[in-house]
């Protein structure tokens, strides 16, 4: 599942005209980022939610012939990143699933990041498996990180006011059944889910093996395009 309904506010003026999702980088969408990179590990059926502007978005996949998309229509009312997941459920049946923040890319280090998620996913131990980033080496993220990590890879939230040393790059592998446990209402965030793993010992967490771009503002764009751009031109 690719999350492609965010209000994109953050990367004005350059939403104004698109959402977030077809921000061009590197002469690709971000959308198209996603998508590519999850079809190199045999990825080939999609939910996208779409909100803002989504009408572009839908009519952005209609030129792919390469994938089936399934678009979860979120036009009438923004549902939050775990209220989508409660949504789109049903697309998943009892199969684990990753989802993909549309705003994150990086470049690869030794091998296929998502192919090393696949080989490392255990259902006997896992509820969900997190893509993590250092937070000191990544490109266009100011914050404090959100997670800890122990040697068996388990997860726990950074205590404030101490930093963490990881950040979570909008990638993961998450098991329907955590999906299934989530609150009454509608309109909730993933943390809610991700709380309940923690509680359990379930969340886990693998390193980004690379370089993380958080596509999030109009600058962290251009440093991305810079960055490429350079890597490019080396010899």
């Amino acid at each position: 599942m690719i999350m492609a309904a965010g209000l994109g506010t953050r990367m004005r003026p350059l939403t104004n005209d698109r959402p977030k999702p077809l921000i061009m980088v590197d002469g690709r969408t971000l959308l198209d980022h996603a998508i590519d990179r999850l079809k190199a590990v045999g990825v080939n059926t999609f939910v996208v939610n779409v909100h803002y502007k989504g009408e572009m978005v839908i009519d952005h996949l209609k030129g792919r012939s390469d994938a089936t998309f399934i678009i979860q229509d979120e036009r009438d009312r923004i549902l939050d990143t775990g209220g989508a997941l409660k949504r789109a459920l049903p697309h998943f049946g009892r199969e684990p699933f990753f989802t993909h923040n549309s705003d994150s890319i990086w470049l690869e280090s030794w091998g296929s990041n998502l192919e090393r998620m696949i080989q490392q996913w255990d259902e006997h131990r896992m509820d969900c498996l997190m893509l993590l980033a250092a937070t000191h080496s990544s490109l266009g993220y100011d914050g404090a990180g959100d997670f800890t990590m122990d040697p068996e890879g388990r997860l726990a939230r950074r205590q404030a006011p101490r930093l963490a040393p990881f950040a979570w790059p909008g990638v993961q592998i998450i098991d329907p059944r955590l999906v299934a446990r989530s609150p009454a209402e509608d309109v909730f965030s993933t943390n809610r889910l991700w709380n309940i793993a923690i509680e359990e010992g379930r969340l886990y967490g693998i390193r980004l093996d690379g370089k993380w771009m958080h596509i999030g503002t109009p600058e962290a764009r251009e440093e991305a395009e810079a960055l490429l751009a350079s890597r490019r031109a080396a010899p």
